[in-house]
């Protein structure tokens, strides 16, 4: 890391010192500022994401815009404003002013987004989903200035969350429970979003323009987002009692799994995908001793290909973890846990994480067109006008693969709330974001930028035994997707070649 003094913008730095299309941290007036050169243009924002606090200063600059090495989150350079998810707030901006060949950074400004006010003639929306589309496409239709009635209907007990964290932080016990909602009860007041949780709308009436509710009430809509998710896959585990077996989807499995884990001594992590790998990372943490069953030779194989796939079991490994692979739980007898292959393991509950099927019930029910998902034009739209889909549910036209996909991944859902939203204003936005995903297993993230269900080819560029690594995936002679370790950069600017690719 690097210590070496940050330079005093109100004092002053050299114009020339500040790298074209580049950036210099330094500090104004007590706080971490970036400062960004674009030709002659000068712009100075705060040092941080309002995501997960990422280095703006190691990030990318765009245009007029700076995306974040972390996450991928992207800020407007003139109003501070989070372009795009993964962020949803603002960073801060600061006046410059260049004097001759010196740029000072003066005090810093009050925001310069101007509040916008919404043309579309709707006056009801409704989101059926609480997860991160659905919030997503909330916070969206208010920052684009719709003032109509706004109802979120979530089937969870809990305001939309962090997932990401529920198997990763929050489950090894880093990260405390007030970090998990994303955003706080008065925000939904201040903004008006009418949300219901603990519903299910259990029928979605297409040409009345209505939805209704487990209670009995129905709610009528001009437009309305489907973003149900997607729910565990559930196993039938003979012999198994009743809470012995966990999933891991919502803040209260999350929060069951803690409590468990207080008094035990022992898991089962059946799943040895990405999902069950991070609850075998964060249980780690705790001290646990776990035991992850799967029945492929190499852990996440299709996925990362196989050298990736051992490098991810061997850092496992190292911390302890033990890997019962070609096999699958045939019984449960109490703490007894018997294997496809002989061996018998003693745990005190079992964690699932076998992958999730897309809960497109309602829009089967509803006459909604389906395809392995919810088939999804390239604005999100379905096959009823004025009904948009978005997250896990949604399969689009992918204008980088060239194939109609689905994926899981929370940046995803939160970009096409975002962009369904706009879409449903009558903004006209196609949807054509980079998949990207990122994984942690320990103190080891993997960033994953672009869609490879099948590759011909996959490039390794640097060290998987050094933890610097990137992992090119092409068909054809074609980049379809980048895993990096270590190269925040590099996956940001595979991102941003593949945008022009498409």
């Amino acid at each position: 890391m690097d210590n070496a003094p940050k330079p005093d913008l109100n004092a002053g730095v050299p114009f020339a010192g500040i790298p074209d299309g580049g950036t210099l941290l330094g500090s104004a007036g007590g706080e971490d500022v970036v400062l960004i050169r674009r030709g002659e243009d000068l712009f100075a924002v705060g040092a941080y994401c309002s995501h997960y606090h990422g280095p703006l200063a190691q990030g990318l600059v765009v245009g007029e815009t700076l995306r974040c090495p972390l996450h991928h989150a992207c800020f407007s350079l003139r109003t501070g404003e989070a372009l795009r998810a993964p962020a949803l707030d603002p960073i801060s901006c600061w006046r410059v002013e260049r004097i001759g060949d010196t740029v000072f950074v003066r005090g810093q400004m009050a925001s310069a987004a101007a509040p916008r006010r919404a043309s579309s003639s709707l006056r009801d929306v409704v989101i059926v989903g609480g997860g991160a589309a659905g919030l997503a496409a909330a916070d969206a239709l208010r920052r684009e200035g719709f003032a109509g009635a706004l109802t979120m209907i979530s089937a969870d007990d809990s305001p939309p969350c962090d997932r990401p964290n529920l198997s990763k932080d929050f489950l090894a016990g880093t990260a405390p429970p007030e970090w998990i909602p994303l955003r706080t009860p008065e925000f939904y007041a201040e903004r008006k979003i009418d949300l219901i949780l603990n519903s299910r709308v259990t029928a979605l009436d297409v040409a009345r323009r209505r939805v209704e509710i487990g209670s009995g009430k129905q709610i009528g809509f001009d437009a309305l987002l489907l973003a149900t998710g997607a729910e565990p896959v559930r196993l039938e585990i003979p012999g198994a009692a009743e809470g012995q077996v966990c999933y891991l989807r919502t803040f209260a499995d999350s929060r069951a799994i803690v409590a468990k884990a207080g008094a035990a001594r022992s898991v089962v992590v059946v799943g040895a995908s990405f999902i069950g790998l991070e609850v075998a990372a964060s249980l780690r943490t705790r001290g646990i001793e776990v035991h992850v069953v799967g029945p492929e030779k190499v852990p996440m194989a299709r996925i990362l290909g196989e050298p990736a796939g051992l490098f991810i079991q061997e850092l496992h490994e190292s911390h302890g973890v033990q890997f019962h692979l070609n096999n699958s739980v045939s019984r449960v007898n109490g703490r007894r846990v018997e294997l496809s292959g002989g061996a018998t393991l003693d745990a005190d509950f079992l964690v699932v994480g076998v992958g999730v099927r897309p809960a497109v019930a309602l829009a089967e029910k509803s006459g909604l067109a389906l395809d392995r998902g919810v088939a999804v034009n390239e604005y999100l739209e379905t096959s009823a006008r004025g009904i948009f889909a978005a997250g896990d549910i949604a399969r689009w036209p992918d204008p980088h693969s060239g194939e109609r996909i689905r994926v899981e991944h929370w940046v995803v859902a939160e970009r096409q709330g975002q962009a369904a939203a706009k879409n449903m204003l009558g903004m006209a936005q196609k949807f054509d974001a980079v998949p990207f995903f990122w994984s942690q297993h320990y103190d080891l993230t993997i960033n994953y930028v672009g869609h490879a269900e099948q590759w011909d080819a996959a490039a390794l560029e640097g060290s998987l035994a050094a933890r610097d690594f990137s992992i090119s995936y092409r068909r054809a002679g074609r980049v379809l997707a980048v895993a990096t370790v270590a190269r925040d950069e590099q996956s940001l600017r595979a991102e941003l070649a593949m945008e022009f690719a498409g």
